[in-house]
C-alpha cells in the first residue's frame, strides 16, 4: 500500500502544474479590455447626449451614440445569457 500512494502522491504532484491557472492568461486581459471598451462606448454615448441637450450638439451624433450603446448592450446581454446558458447546462450534466 506504501509503494501505491507515494506512486500515485508523485504522479499528483506532476500532474499539478500542469492543471493549475497560469499568472497572466489572455482570457482575462482580453475581457479586460472588452468590458473597458463597453464602459467607454456608454460613457462617450452619455457625454454625447449631454452636449446635445445642453448645447445643442450635432442631433445625428446624438443619434449614432444611442445606436452604438444601444448595440453595445445587446452584445452584452446576449453574452450574459449565453454564460447563464452553459452555466445551466453544466448543472444538468450527471455526477
Amino acid at each position: 500500500m506504501d509503494i501505491n500512494s507515494t506512486f500515485a502522491a508523485k504522479n499528483y504532484a506532476a500532474t499539478r502544474n500542469a492543471t493549475s491557472p497560469a499568472e497572466n492568461s489572455g482570457a482575462s486581459d482580453a475581457f479586460v479590455k472588452v468590458a473597458s471598451d463597453f464602459a467607454e462606448t456608454l460613457q462617450n454615448s452619455e457625454q454625447t447626449a449631454m452636449n446635445a441637450m445642453t448645447s445643442g450638439a450635432d442631433p445625428h451624433a446624438l443619434v449614432q451614440a444611442l445606436a452604438q450603446t444601444e448595440l453595445a448592450i445587446e452584445t452584452a446581454v446576449t453574452v450574459r445569457n449565453k454564460v447563464v446558458e452553459a452555466y445551466q447546462e453544466i448543472l444538468r450534466m450527471p455526477v
